[in-house]
């Protein structure tokens, strides 16, 4: 290959690249982003960014005097992909022909429909994104968070420790029930209620209120929440609209097999914008976390590279963690299935405890909070059996 195209210039493009390299790729190598940001670290912008307690300049990804040796396009986003040419068209006009190209181009968080305009309404997906909630968190006073799932509840936790008074909204019976399941979910949502935090659940949001600047979250049942800033964590979507039509199959996401390549020859994608198939459930799925980002295109780009002659193995089961009222959360695996849960050492009233999610008797996934070494002996058991 003489040019390979890494569209995504965050965690998951900039492993792509390191891998490129790190397996004897020397040919032209294009990172393009649609930020204009080099590439940084998104786990702290509703952690210790949100709250002051580190810099821009702390989020770095690159090392110091690290050189991939690579062409920076940022600032512009892929707007296109033409198989015929294996060209990436982007919204400036200009065009990237590429022999390879790994689609890394993450995801973007939901909006609510109908509140465009009011100043004082966030999501917390990027850089920017942070700057304009952090500069409103310093203003104080109350603030909503529409989500309950793992960013609106580190945002919840991030402005409480700020000294904001705090309400959680979240649709669903039970918070986290979706990565968690309902049991577990509901145990780590009692973290909010632990540190008075409100928490409403169940309930949904009919929209905002407010003139210039929101002053109100109004709820499905007819309550009205005051609030002088608003926080929207209710999910995100893949960015792969630039693909329609290409010819690379879109199935929540990229669809990929179980080394990220597409249904298109020289084309792979990785990331949270990527649906790998997941030989032990049998289904493609999406993995929206850091580690999965940072691992699995080492695998993508053998693949790349050798047009999938490369045996790269199963993945390992998807692993992330979470900081909430100083507490640390870890999970590994799929509850999704699983038909038992055992807490197996601490308690969970004592916010310490080690629990395991089975299937037919076989473990399939962990959960930990304030374990982290024996939750670090069972992820490796837990990788260990999917080989």
């Amino acid at each position: 290959m003489r040019t390979v195209a890494v569209v995504g210039a965050s965690l998951a493009g900039l492993s792509a690249a390191r891998s490129l390299r790190k397996q004897g790729y020397d040919g032209r190598l294009v990172v393009i982003g649609d930020e204009p940001h080099r590439p940084y670290d998104r786990p702290p912008l509703s952690k210790e960014f949100l709250a002051g307690t580190v810099g821009e300049t702390d989020l770095a990804l690159e090392t110091d005097g690290e050189d991939l040796q690579a062409e920076w396009l940022l600032g512009v986003r892929a707007a296109g992909f033409d198989p015929g040419d294996h060209a990436v068209r982007l919204a400036d006009g200009r065009s990237v022909r590429a022999d390879g190209i790994v689609v890394a181009t993450g995801a973007t968080a939901r909006l609510l429909p109908g509140n465009d305009g009011l100043e004082g309404v966030h999501t917390l997906r990027t850089l920017d994104d942070a700057r304009a909630l952090r500069a409103d968190l310093a203003l104080g006073g109350r603030l909503v968070v529409i989500g309950g799932g793992f960013i609106g509840a580190e945002v919840a936790s991030t402005a409480y420790g700020l000294g904001l008074d705090v309400t959680v909204v979240e649709a669903a019976p039970t918070p986290l029930a979706g990565p968690l399941g309902e049991v577990m979910g509901g145990v780590v949502s009692t973290l909010h209620a632990d540190h008075g935090v409100r928490l409403l659940c169940g309930v949904g949001v009919k929209g905002l209120s407010g003139r210039a600047r929101v002053e109100a979250v109004l709820l499905q049942d007819g309550r009205s929440i005051p609030a002088d800033t608003v926080v929207v964590g209710v999910g995100a979507s893949p960015c792969v609209e630039w693909l329609a039509g290409s010819g690379v199959v879109l199935e929540d996401g990229v669809k990929c097999g179980t080394d990220g390549r597409t249904s298109v020859a020289g084309v792979v994608a990785v990331g949270d914008c990527a649906s790998w198939y997941d030989p032990a459930a049998g289904i493609h799925r999406r993995v929206e976390h850091w580690t999965g980002a940072r691992e699995r295109p080492e695998a993508a780009v053998a693949a790349l590279l050798s047009g999938g002659a490369a045996t790269t193995g199963v993945p390992k089961p998807p692993y992330f963690w979470s900081d909430q009222y100083g507490v640390k959360i870890q999970f590994a695996g799929h509850s999704a299935g699983a038909d038992s849960v055992t807490v197996e050492e601490g308690l969970p009233d004592d916010r310490s405890f080690l629990a395991v999610y089975r299937r037919s008797g076989h473990p399939v996934a962990v959960l930990g909070m304030n374990q982290p070494r024996l939750f670090t002996r069972w992820r490796k058991q837990l990788a260990a059996a999917t080989l």
